[in-house]
């Protein structure tokens, strides 16, 4: 019973601690004047790649959702699983909507970390500015609801609040990324481009992977079965284990 209440304890002063999640009102009020003034892919605190010196690499998975999005390539996920490859998934709410079961059994599994793809897939802007063709949140309150929206629905199933956040085209504005940072999370871009919104052949994804560093975050996609994401990661994964390669999960480092 001692320990049960010092456990019990412990746990109330680490609550204690953990600083409050700014609510919508307040980032509405600290963020409405702010005015953008850089936008893209690499600004100033989208973090592209992990400060290690080591040959690890970080593969990561998006999961984007929607009507042309809500597939599920099992088969990289099946590979991963045989190759003992962990990886950083980034799921999007849709998504989960779309593979209850499926997203169940990836939270369980210790080999992926499961992390936040928005709520609706924008990319993430105070303004509504659009890239590809596609709108992105058009004020402070919309940056927080993608973010937010979820996060919760993550937290609920899975027990456990995501840590990093990548948006639908992975486009930023710079307010954006500090109320991504004020919410706790650290925005995820990439200095490989894997698949390329999982257009690439598989030709090009090999030589694509050419370009891992040290610490390289690369983006690929697990949500286009019909694509050739699989059959260029069954080239990929193999070829840089025989060059020495580790790969690990973005949480393990951060």
């Amino acid at each position: 019973m001692k320990k049960l209440f010092a456990a019990l304890t412990l746990l109330f002063a680490l609550c204690q601690c953990a600083p409050a999640v700014p609510t919508v009102n307040e980032i509405e009020n600290k963020y409405r004047a702010c005015v953008p003034s850089a936008w893209g892919e690499a600004i100033t605190g989208v973090l592209r790649r992990v400060p290690v010196a080591e040959k690890i690499v970080f593969l990561t998975f998006d999961a984007c959702g929607g009507a042309r999005g809500s597939g599920a390539d099992t088969r990289i996920i099946e590979l991963l699983r045989r190759e003992k490859i962990p990886a950083t998934l980034f799921i999007n709410s849709r998504w989960i909507d779309a593979n209850p079961k499926l997203f169940a059994d990836l939270a369980r599994d210790p080999l992926f970390s499961i992390q936040n793809h928005g709520f609706t897939h924008h990319p993430l802007s105070v303004t509504g500015r659009s890239v590809y063709g596609i709108a992105g949140t058009a004020s402070p309150r919309e940056v927080y609801e993608e973010i937010m929206g979820c996060d919760a629905k993550i937290a609920a199933l899975t027990g456990k609040h995501p840590r990093f956040f990548r948006s639908g085209t992975a486009y930023y504005d710079d307010v954006a990324v500090k109320i991504a940072s004020d919410l706790g999370y650290t925005i995820a871009g990439f200095d490989v481009l894997g698949d390329r919104g999982a257009t690439y052949s598989a030709d090009e994804i090999e030589t694509a992977a050419q370009n891992i560093r040290p610490g390289s975050i690369v983006i690929y996609h697990m949500n286009q079965p019909k694509k050739a994401t699989y059959n260029g990661l069954r080239r990929v994964i193999p070829r840089l284990k025989e060059q020495g390669w580790s790969f690990a999960r973005m949480e393990e480092y951060l």
